[in-house]
Formats: structure tokens, C-alpha cells, sequence
């Protein structure tokens, strides 16, 4: 992108009345979280690929998004799975994810992996299992105080395969005697952030299987739990915009698992599939955060990747996520917010759809080039991640083969 390009491009957006600098800012201030899982050897449940220069560890996972920060200068956190990235010293982790410029996020504990949790966790019909599940989202709350997180954040793989097969009131009263213990002993200034999925791993039903399902125990816990929107999470066809409105207004809003799929939770690059949907839920939470009455809400809203398939090169791909993400925020802004109320307020349909079209239509390489350029940053973080020596760095490192 040329001197030239971004001064022209910069010039018919004041012709049009954009604020750009308000764009830039805000731009310049947006916080991408990206996970540990994301730069580990990961898969179907048909095959894992394994790549060389893929991390082994949670200091290795640390180091790779360190250079995906470094790069793209909107990514100083990073989200852990318990026990993926067990230590025997999370002091030790913590800083040294702060001697690489990052902080530890979210702490996502792991209740669908451990032989017992065949039937459930949580929800397990034995109380032992139950138990133990409960023991280590503590165990969970207990690290989040070492690594420096405020965020628990909870996807309960929970729910069965036949009809019959465990009572659902039963079910959910566990689940929220859980939770509720969990909640009671979250930092003042920690919260609880409650995840959904409509099927997977169970196929009959799941505990939490929808937004609604989980802002009722966000609801009943208190204001220190909110909701976790993952966009893989829904039946084909969901207006996911709709949802995200509907929890700013509510001020349960607390959290996105960002990445894309094509049937069910493929776990694709962000705005591999589609860009547009991506495009309108950034306008809500841009709306949201511009509206008083929702700001304090979507201010607060953590925005994490979760994304782990296994054909793209791991760095690569988290960078390509990232920049999709500021692109689909950069056009959001372009969204002449007055002019829309105007249009909503006349009934005006087609002027309405046309300035939210017009603004996704618009070509915003330009404007991230600037605002990259003015954070002291590569303008295309991808080429510099491939001119870069960081390559070598991982390629360096123990392959461990297929298997």
C-alpha cells in the first residue's frame, strides 16, 4: 500500500465526513486475545496433522503469540487450558509471558477429556464425578489468581445420546449448584464467563445449548457472570447479530470465541466463511459501545480467538484471524451511525441496507496500513511474518513426526 493510496483513500472518507481519526483510535485500542490451543498440534476427531515448528508447550505456545503481538500490535493476551498448559510453577508462567510483552487471559478449564466424564462432568449422574469436576474448576480459580487472569471462562461439553438416559431437571440443578460454588469464590473483580453450543460432543441434548439457557444462569449467579458467544455454536442459519444485541442490551455481553465455520464447529479461520456476518456482529458491538445505555457492557467485552483445525500453519493463521477481525471492526466504524438512525426512524429500507452494505463494500487496506504504520508496525503483518526470522526459530525446534 502506497503513500499515495492511503493519502487518497484518506481523503474521500473526509469528503464523506468520516472521523477518522475517532476510527483510528479506536482501531489502535482493540484488544485480540488468542489462545495457547491455537499454535499446538490440533485436529479432527479423525486425524491430527502435526506440523513442524508447531509449540509443545505452554512456554513455546507463549512465545509464538508473543510474535503474532509483535506483528500485529492488538494481541497482549493470551488464553490457557487446564490441563493443557498445566506448570508446575504459574508464577514462573506468568512472568514469562510478561518478560514477552503479554498477559495471561482467560483460564478455560477442561471438563470433557478426563475417562470419567463419559456421562458428564458437572452434570455427571454420580457424585463423585460431580465432585471432581467441581475440584477442578476450583483447582481453575486458584491458578487464574497465579497467572494474573479475571476471566474463568466455561464450555461444558455435558448433555446425552439417548432419550431416557439421564433426567434434565436433575441435570441442571447440578449445573447451577456448580456454578454457584464456583461463583461464590471468583475475585471481586473476576468473572465467569458462560459458553454455549447446541450439540457436540452429546447428540441428544446439551446442558448448554443455547444463549438463552446461559444468561439464565448468568441471571441467577449475579453480575460477575455473563455469557460467551462462540460463532460455531449455533444452528445453521442463526441470526448471530440478533443474539449479540440482545445480550448488550441485557449487559450480559461478556465474551466472544471468535473463528468461522461451514457446517458446525469447524473451527476455521475468522472470516474464512463468512465475512459478511462477521462484518454486522462488529457493527453491533460498535453500535453497543456507542449507544450509553450499552457501552459500559460492550466496553467490557472480551474479544478471544478460538480457532484449532489442522491444515494451516499455526502463526500464520492467527495472523490472518487477527487481520480479518480489524478489517470487519475498520468497516463497522465506516457505518455513518446518524445517517442510519435517520433512515431506520423514516422507514427508509433501502437507504438503510444500502449505507451497512456500502460500508462492508468498502476497500479498508488503506486505513489499516495508516493505523499500523502510525503504531510503528509492519503495514501487511502476514509478509513480515514470512520475510521474518521467526520461521526458522520454530522450524528449529524438536519434530516429533506424525502419529
Amino acid at each position: 500500500m502506497t503513500e499515495d493510496e492511503i493519502k487518497l483513500w484518506v481523503k474521500v472518507q473526509d469528503s464523506k465526513g468520516v472521523d477518522i481519526e475517532s476510527v483510528k483510535t479506536r482501531l489502535k485500542a482493540m484488544v485480540i486475545e488468542t489462545p495457547t490451543w491455537g499454535y499446538g498440534d490440533s485436529g479432527t476427531r479423525f486425524k491430527v496433522f502435526k506440523q513442524q515448528g508447531a509449540a509443545q508447550n505452554p512456554y513455546e505456545k507463549l512465545e509464538d503469540a508473543a510474535e503474532v503481538h509483535r506483528l500485529t500490535g492488538v494481541c497482549p493476551k493470551v488464553a490457557v487450558h487446564i490441563p493443557w498448559d498445566k506448570v508446575d510453577d504459574y508464577g514462573a508462567l506468568r512472568r514469562y509471558a510478561l518478560d514477552l510483552g503479554l498477559r495471561i487471559g482467560a483460564v478455560n478449564p477442561n471438563l470433557f477429556q478426563d475417562e470419567d466424564y463419559a456421562l458428564g462432568s458437572l452434570c455427571h449422574p454420580r457424585p463423585e464425578v460431580r465432585q471432581k469436576a467441581r475440584s477442578h474448576m476450583l483447582e481453575c480459580v486458584e491458578i487464574m489468581k497465579k497467572v494474573g487472569s479475571s476471566i474463568l471462562s466455561l464450555w461444558l461439553a455435558d448433555g446425552t445420546n439417548y432419550p431416557g438416559q439421564d433426567d434434565f431437571r436433575k441435570r441442571r440443578h447440578y449445573l447451577m449448584d456448580a456454578l454457584t460454588e464456583v461463583y461464590q469464590v471468583l475475585a471481586p473483580e473476576a468473572r465467569l464467563l458462560i459458553e454455549y453450543k447446541m450439540f457436540e460432543p452429546a447428540f441428544y441434548h446439551t446442558d448448554l445449548a443455547d444463549w438463552g439457557m446461559a444468561i439464565s444462569y448468568a441471571e441467577k449467579l449475579g453480575n460477575k457472570a455473563q455469557v460467551l458467544v462462540d460463532l460455531g455454536h449455533h444452528a445453521q442459519g442463526t441470526n448471530v447479530a440478533h443474539i449479540v444485541a440482545t445480550l448488550l442490551d441485557e449487559g450480559k455481553l461478556g465474551g466472544f470465541h471468535f473463528n468461522n465455520r461451514k457446517y458446525a464447529d469447524d473451527d476455521l479461520m475468522v472470516g474464512a466463511i463468512a465475512p459478511y456476518e462477521l462484518f454486522l456482529i462488529a457493527l453491533e458491538l460498535v453500535s453497543g459501545e456507542q449507544d450509553p445505555a450499552t457501552s459500559e457492557c460492550a466496553g467490557r467485552v472480551s474479544y478471544m480467538i478460538d480457532q484449532s483445525h489442522n491444515i494451516e500453519p499455526k502463526i500464520s493463521a492467527m495472523i490472518r484471524s487477527v487481520m480479518n477481525i480489524q478489517t470487519a471492526f475498520a468497516k463497522a466504524l465506516l457505518v455513518p451511525q446518524g445517517e442510519l438512525r435517520q433512515a431506520q426512524a423514516a422507514g427508509d429500507v433501502i437507504t438503510a441496507e444500502s449505507l451497512v452494505k456500502g460500508a462492508f463494500e468498502t476497500d479498508v487496506r488503506p486505513l489499516l496500513a495508516l493505523v499500523r504504520k502510525e503504531m510503528g508496525l509492519h503495514t501487511d503483518p502476514l509478509k513480515a511474518y514470512a520475510e521474518g526470522t521467526y520461521i526458522k526459530t520454530i522450524l528449529a525446534r524438536e519434530f516429533r513426526g506424525q502419529g
